[in-house]
């Protein structure tokens, strides 16, 4: 593709992002249920990709348990966020950063979500999150968790924050791994100027919870984890 259609391809899919950004804000946030206000979002996401052109594919929806669970995902781009939302269905909680409490609208609309926001970098504040999405885990909620926490330019797998496995041990709930493909090539990490390209969500066989519940336990969930991702990715183990 020549430079201008790519700069044409480009303005496009921000022009898209404004339009239905601006209909999530404006239909999800007054809307009255929880459960409303996630279908709005879910719809909108599947709206940007179908209009952007993004080749988009989900697999394996049926390995998603009826009941609570938690399911981890790689995190490659900027557009993960929003991938995962039009893949999974709409009773899910995501746990985010809590930079993004403080972003003008953005903030607001995840709140309305009920986003579970998460410290990184205050050791007390995030054990206070953590207890709570553990509590919320518990309650019978199903979470979605980026466990790396950030990307990096470089392509693999980066190291896993320990909150999902910590929550799935605890609640006792099944973990679910979905690899995300493609959205790195779409949105890559070095600019915000987006690409056309096919975007794949491949949601993977359940890891059952563990008999036991302390931080081992955890560990070895999240070792799995990784493992099965990597078979799947085929990146590199950026922890190795």
């Amino acid at each position: 593709m020549t430079r201008i259609l790519l700069i044409g391809y480009g303005l496009w899919c921000w022009l898209v992002f404004a339009l239905v950004a601006l209909t999530a804000l404006l239909l999800g946030v007054p809307a009255p249920r929880l459960a409303w206000r996630r279908q709005i979002a879910r719809r909108v996401a599947r709206a940007y990709l179908s209009l952007t052109g993004a080749r988009f594919v989900v697999r394996g929806l049926e390995h998603l348990p009826a009941g609570p669970c938690v399911v981890v995902a790689n995190h490659a781009s900027y557009i993960d966020g929003l991938v995962l939302v039009a893949a999974l269905p709409a009773r899910f909680a995501f746990v985010i950063k809590n930079e993004m409490v403080r972003v003008p609208l953005a903030g607001l609309l995840l709140r309305r979500l009920g986003s579970e926001f998460v410290e990184r970098f205050d050791r007390h504040r995030g054990a206070v999150d953590a207890r709570r999405v553990v509590r919320t885990a518990t309650s019978g909620q199903a979470l979605a968790f980026f466990p790396e926490g950030t990307f990096t330019e470089q392509r693999g797998l980066g190291r896993f924050h320990p909150g999902a496995f910590v929550a799935a041990t605890r609640a006792g709930v099944p973990l679910v791994p979905a690899a995300i493909r493609g959205a790195r090539e779409v949105l890559p990490p070095d600019t915000l100027w987006p690409r056309p390209g096919r975007i794949e969500v491949d949601i993977l066989a359940p890891l059952p919870a563990p008999s036991a519940t302390g931080r081992a336990a955890a560990n070895e969930l999240r070792d799995a984890t990784r493992a099965v991702l990597l078979a799947r990715l085929g990146e590199p183990d950026l922890c190795a």
